[in-house]
């Protein structure tokens, strides 16, 4: 454990955070030719599934970017099919500022709290329903997404696959992160794996999420273009991606909220870690316990300052 994260623990400052590589100038790609600012389609040379690899839902995940940024200047060769790439929430990452690494995470609310069709028909209005609702067409048109993400704490990578069948095979099928947990999403809201299209049970659209590492570190770029290259060989879209290491599965058991702002966690764990024993104390809400529900129980993406009503973290079984 760090000092500048034993010291998160139950603190109101933020530990620093490096940032490691710089965030691109991506203005050039804004134009997009999809239809949609921001977006970028290519076609194959036969026919075969529409794949869109979506990042910067969050403005300060800034590995997105360079991964969407890189594909772009050197496009894959397509065997079939249609792969469409795009910058989310251009706004927020307009004002992205290494100085202030997270300050930029959206402008007026979480873009991946608002992919319910109630809510983006709804009379509600902000820059990011402004946004998804633009990208919803697109969206609509995917047969198979991958949402490309990164964390603030410290954190194994990992694949979320909602929890059906086919986004877990999918997710598997990707090959890296080679953690595969299956989720149910948050409570305050529908993440874009969440949409509906991508949850009916008698479908064949699917999406997944790569939380692919640190938000700033160089090793999670890296895990984002693992993925991207693991997805278009999943879909046929390229030729097969070399082997990773064999998918590890896992089931969130139970999804811990904060419900107040004086949840802490009993040490700064890192997402990832494994708790042995049934029934131990990780962490504390008021006079709450948060106990693990079973043993072996995996820590999934501990947020060790989570707000009020924001998921802290999310306890998986291994199957």
């Amino acid at each position: 454990m760090t000092q500048d994260l034993a010291a998160s623990i139950g603190s109101a400052v933020l530990p620093a955070f490096e940032v490691e590589f710089p965030a691109p100038d991506i203005s050039g790609w804004h134009a997009g030719n999809a239809g949609l600012e921001g977006f970028w389609s290519f076609d194959g040379p036969s026919p075969g599934p529409h794949v869109v690899v979506t990042g910067l839902i969050h403005g300060n995940e800034i590995g997105g970017a360079v991964a969407l940024d890189r594909l772009l200047r050197a496009p894959p060769t397509l065997r079939r099919g249609r792969l469409t790439l795009g910058f989310a929430n251009l706004a927020a990452y307009a004002r992205f500022d290494p100085a202030q690494p997270t300050a930029s995470r959206y402008l007026d609310e979480d873009m991946n709290r608002l992919w319910d069709a109630e809510l983006l028909d709804g009379p509600r209005r902000s820059s990011e329903l402004t946004r998804a609702r633009a990208m919803r067409k697109l969206i609509d048109s995917a047969d198979l997404l991958l949402d490309l993400h990164s964390m603030l704490w410290p954190s194994d990578p990992l694949i979320l696959s909602g929890p059906t069948a086919r986004g877990r095979a999918l997710a598997g099928q990707i090959g890296s992160p080679s953690l595969v947990v299956a989720d149910r999403g948050h409570l305050g809201g529908r993440r874009l794996i969440d949409y509906a299209p991508f949850w009916q049970e008698q479908g064949s659209r699917v999406a997944v999420l790569a939380e692919a590492g640190q938000h700033w570190q160089r090793g999670t770029v890296a895990t984002m273009q693992e993925a991207v290259a693991g997805m278009l060989a999943a879909s046929g879209l390229t030729a097969v991606a070399p082997a990773g290491a064999a998918p590890r599965f896992a089931e969130v058991t139970q999804t811990v909220t904060a419900s107040s702002g004086a949840f802490a966690f009993t040490e700064a764990f890192r997402g990832g870690h494994v708790v042995p024993r049934a029934g131990t104390l990780i962490a504390t809400d008021n006079a709450a316990e948060i106990r693990t529900p079973h043993d072996d129980c995996l820590l999934v993406m501990p947020s060790l300052r989570p707000s009020r009503g924001h998921t802290a973290v999310r306890l998986a079984r291994f199957s």
